[in-house]
């Protein structure tokens, strides 16, 4: 088993209240620059393997010091392109090995990477999406994969007049990326001006409760979160990780934690094409019985539907488990009975079980600022302790619940042309304000860390004057309805009462009308799958339910980068579902009160 470090915590009680909770260890050095980790691999290891993405049944493979010559060629090309340093570059298309080393030569002469979901560019009528981050951002140049693919984005009027490079299938106004690399200008200056405080990509937010907002993201703060990481799993600097790994690069967890994870160590990323999404499980299926990883990283979903496929498959089950020293969860909890399959799977495969973890962190934080160290004595849903460096704000309500805000070195500092929310997401003591509320797992025993309790900017009130703590409620009726809906979302501010619209699973039968779902018996059954849970306190109790009749829409921003709901866009979208929800008088498809 994985050798752990145990928590170590240390908790200040202030007058006002508030609790101030610290790491019990000290933080490491830092790396001044993610191209230094480059630098040290490519001349301690030259030949050892870096990246990896599969090119029909092998792997395109690439060494640590053939990633340092393309990372310098590039480099020199974009500058001879007339490209400055601070002038952003977008990215539209996913993960793959050109992604990953144009993003490195970006960093290495301090050009910031813009990176964004590929949905984007290839759901016709998402491309507003890029338009509108593309007003904000400013880019001075653009790269997608291929130009034939993303010839519609790359077409927008919002890059009319830029730089385009591409990997394949140029058209006449675009640069692949192995003609840029012949053209050179004296990349030196542009190198030693960038230092750790110099903005090297820009992340936007998921847009899940607001407008998406960049976020400006510095060498320092990645290679801070690093050492926080390492600190707190000491076996990362014991055996370099291998990865198998789909995670988007768009977003904090694939890029700054995964990828720089990788780099920082030394280890290899295999990138995985495949998704938990039926039509691409099979991809990650295929790739995880060729490669062991020493650590897995998925979302709840990820690791439900290789839990059910390694039930049967034999094989897959032992290379995954085999080398395995993590498995680490992001997102939303995973669910418990998913947590004690995998857990007796690793058993059986190896004799003991792997750390089993999540960490919870923000783009803003680079992203981990807690994470469980120690093996849960409690299963799932704990995001652990401070990380070494961190400073944790707790402000406690009556309930005993705690509003979350963090300090440290890897918390950004400012949002990209944006000085209102800049100033807005800090407090008075300059602690980011997360938005997120928790609570201690054992009150008792801090070092036992602390737990999700929702997200502040999703509560609402109610006409009664109680508050309904939205976050955790959905999550309690999914769990009631798991396997029957996509998802839920709660609705009632300024009514009486708590409201539900169902998001059915995609073959769900019956008839639209007036944007909802008439099904009778599956509603039935969701309003016996829900009387199992109901209370009498208006601030739990579930009263009217519709089944929305279309999915949300990626165009319509119903859905953000990152594949979740925007919650606050789809009860503007379909307010006139909401408002008749709360009619008495509205047909039967809604039943009235559960």
């Amino acid at each position: 088993m994985t050798e752990l470090l145990p928590h170590k915590v240390l908790r200040e009680d202030r007058d006002d209240g508030v609790i101030l909770l610290r790491s019990g260890y000290e933080m490491s050095a830092p790396a001044a620059k993610t191209t230094d980790w480059l630098d040290r691999w490519a001349h301690e290891m030259p030949e050892a393997l870096f990246l990896a993405e599969r090119a029909g049944p092998a792997w395109r493979e690439m060494t640590y010091s053939e990633a340092r010559d393309m990372v310098q060629a590039l480099a020199s090309g974009l500058l001879a392109r007339g490209l400055a340093p601070g002038a952003p570059l977008m990215i539209l298309s996913g993960n793959g090995i050109d992604h990953a080393i144009l993003t490195l030569a970006c960093q290495w002469i301090g050009i910031p990477t813009v990176p964004l979901a590929e949905q984007y560019s290839l759901i016709p009528g998402a491309e507003t999406h890029i338009s509108q981050i593309a007003h904000t951002v400013r880019p001075a140049a653009v790269y997608a994969l291929d130009g034939d693919l993303f010839a519609r984005a790359l077409g927008l009027q919002a890059f009319e007049g830029l730089p385009k490079f591409v990997s394949r299938n140029a058209h006449p106004v675009q640069t692949r990326l192995d003609v840029l690399m012949k053209e050179s200008a004296d990349p030196g200056a542009a190198a030693a001006a960038c230092g750790p405080d110099t903005v090297v990509k820009i992340l936007m937010t998921s847009g899940s409760t607001s407008a998406p907002k960049g976020v400006e993201t510095t060498h320092a703060m990645m290679c801070a979160n690093q050492a926080q990481i390492a600190d707190a799993m000491p076996f990362l600097r014991a055996r370099p990780p291998r990865l198998v790994d789909w995670l988007p690069w768009n977003h904090v967890f694939g890029s700054s934690h995964n990828f720089n994870l990788v780099l920082a160590h030394g280890g290899s990323m295999h990138i995985d094409a495949g998704k938990p999404v039926p039509h691409l499980l099979g991809t990650t299926i295929e790739n995880n019985r060729m490669i062991a990883g020493t650590i897995a990283f998925n979302v709840p979903a990820g690791f439900a539907m290789l839990r059910d496929a390694m039930r049967e498959d034999t094989a897959l089950r032992e290379s995954y488990f085999r080398d395995l020293d993590m498995l680490f969860y992001a997102g939303a909890s995973l669910p418990q009975d998913v947590w004690d399959d995998l857990e007796a799977m690793a058993r059986d495969v190896r004799g003991d079980v792997p750390l089993f973890t999540s960490s919870w962190g923000l783009t803003e934080t680079a992203p981990a600022a807690l994470v469980q160290h120690e093996a849960s004595a409690t299963g799932a849903g704990v995001l652990g302790v401070p990380m070494t460096g961190v400073t944790v704000k707790a402000v406690p309500d009556a309930d005993g619940r705690m509003d979350i805000r963090v300090k440290g070195p890897n918390v950004f500092r400012r949002y990209l042309n944006d000085p209102v929310r800049t100033v807005d997401a800090f407090d008075e003591e300059g602690f980011f304000i997360t938005g997120d509320a928790m609570r201690f797992v054992d009150n008792g025993d801090i070092t036992k860390g602390l737990r999700f309790d929702g997200r502040l900017s999703e509560d609402f009130k109610l006409t009664t004057g109680t508050w309904v703590r939205a976050a955790n409620i959905r999550l309690e009726v999914l769990e009631h309805l798991k396997g029957l809906v996509q998802d839920v979302v709660l609705c009632g501010e300024g009514q009486a009462r708590i409201g539900l619209l169902i998001i059915p699973l995609p073959e769900a039968e019956g008839t639209a009308r007036d944007g909802v779902l008439d099904a009778p018996d599956l509603m039935q059954t969701i309003l016996v799958r829900l009387s199992g849970r109901q209370t009498e306190g208006s601030a739990t109790r579930i009263g009217p339910v519709a089944i929305v009749s279309e999915p949300p829409s990626i165009p319509a921003g119903e859905i953000t980068a990152k594949g979740n709901l925007n919650f606050r866009r789809l009860l503007e979208k379909r307010a006139h579902v909401v408002d008749r929800l709360f009619d008495d008088e509205w047909p039967h498809v809604v039943m009235k009160d559960t």
